[in-house]
């Protein structure tokens, strides 16, 4: 045999087998898996926590009477709405007050220019002064022809004339003094004076403006007190309308109507603080609307109120006896349909329909589904509507919560 020498290439089939690389890395990747699936068979998988019984507050079913209000849209306006018109004609030399501000009766607002006028005065009174002239000389005349016509020393016509014409002066001094006093009238109406106490709007005319009794200047509305127009419906009207004749005809007080507060309700939807009675009742009943207009009167010192402003007037029209009451708060409205959550003895939140009145304040009158004394969530409505999403099974027997007293945010404030 022949022989092979050492370091000579052997052949191929005399090689040891040895793994490759990437069989190794393929098996490790096995293994890896084959670990990572016991190691998650054996976890335990950790439950989720459930979640606890909701907080929510509830507070109780009131019952008791509650007055009947009717509200009506309202207009305010001044009891007097002065128009300043001047009563003669001239160029307008000052405004004397500022737009929008407050003036005073008898207080300056504007000054027409006066020199015609003062020269119209001036020639009145030099007339007054000849007819007075003239009734001295006349005068001294009867004085005169009197003791001489008693002598028979004159014609008595002469004294008969001198009568006549001494009557025609003291007309002529009459007739002067008159035409006298109208032209000072004109001179002092080229100062033009606020009539009312009041609020003085913008001024329609400027300075150099030729201003005649045509001419609106502007308007001074007086704002205290004010007044709130009113229509109420006929078939309104007809309940207290027996009161209102009574008072016409004098077989009733008038001061009925004081009896009757009214409120009125800003645009803000803030009460105005100050109460008022009802002044004014038109005679007849609109043909086209079917309503009667009413006015009623509010003190207003600060002047908040303004002519031209609207709200609401709300008047007590009656009262509606054991009524149950809930905050607003706790009703749910779905679709036009009303429901609460109401609390059992067992502290359980169970959904329930009702029927729903008027709204009193921050409460709603509630004509169906609850009874006086029972408990309805007011805060917390939505935690409870989570909860039952996620336990729909607990829907007859009621959703667990943990009750507390609802506290309302006036009386919350009012505590600290």
């Amino acid at each position: 045999m022949p022989e092979f020498h050492r370091g000579a290439i052997e052949p191929d089939n005399a090689r040891p087998c040895r793994p490759s690389d990437h069989m190794v890395q393929w098996s490790a990747t096995i293994l890896g898996l084959l670990l990572l699936t016991l190691l998650l068979a054996c976890e335990k998988k950790e439950e989720k926590p459930k979640p606890g019984p909701p907080e929510v507050e509830v507070t109780e079913v009131i019952q008791q009477d509650v007055p009947v209000m009717q509200d009506w849209v309202a207009q305010l306006n001044g009891p007097v709405n002065a128009e300043i018109v001047p009563k003669v004609q001239g160029y307008l030399l000052t405004q004397n007050y500022q737009n929008g501000y407050f003036v005073k009766k008898g207080q300056l607002m504007f000054q027409i220019d006066p020199r015609q006028y003062q020269a119209a005065l001036d020639q009145a009174k030099a007339e007054v002064a000849r007819a007075e002239a003239e009734l001295e000389r006349v005068t001294a005349d009867v004085q005169r022809d009197t003791p001489l016509a008693a002598q028979n020393a004159i014609p008595q016509k002469q004294l008969d004339n001198d009568l006549a014409n001494q009557t025609a002066m003291k007309a002529s001094v009459v007739a002067a003094q008159a035409n006298e006093k109208n032209a000072e009238l004109n001179l002092g109406w080229t100062k033009v004076y606020s009539p009312v106490d009041g609020i003085a709007g913008v001024s329609n005319s400027q300075i150099g403006d030729l201003v005649g009794t045509t001419s609106k200047m502007t308007t001074v509305s007086q704002v205290q007190p004010i007044w709130a127009y009113f229509n109420v419906s006929e078939s309104t009207f007809l309940t207290f309308a027996p009161q209102i004749t009574g008072i016409i005809t004098g077989k009733v007080s008038p001061s009925l109507l004081g009896n009757m507060p009214v409120q009125f309700i800003q645009a803000n939807d803030v009460p105005f603080p100050q109460k008022g009675q009802i002044i004014y009742v038109n005679r007849q009943v609109g043909t086209q609307t079917g309503t009667i207009q009413m006015a009623a009167e509010f003190p207003n010192p600060d002047s908040v109120l303004r002519p031209g402003g609207f709200g609401r007037v709300r008047i007590q029209t009656g009262d509606t006896k054991n009524a149950l009451l809930i905050p607003q708060a706790s009703v749910i409205e779905v679709q036009s349909e009303y429901q609460v959550i109401v609390l059992t003895p067992e502290n359980r939140a169970m959904f329930r329909p009702i029927k729903v009145g008027e709204r009193v304040g921050p409460n709603w009158i509630i004509t169906e589904g609850l009874k006086p004394g029972e408990k309805v969530v007011v805060e917390g409505i939505l935690k409870v509507q989570q909860f039952a999403a996620q336990a729909p099974q607990l829907a007859k027997e009621g959703f667990p919560v943990v009750p507390k007293p609802y506290v309302p945010a006036a009386a919350a404030g009012g505590s600290n």
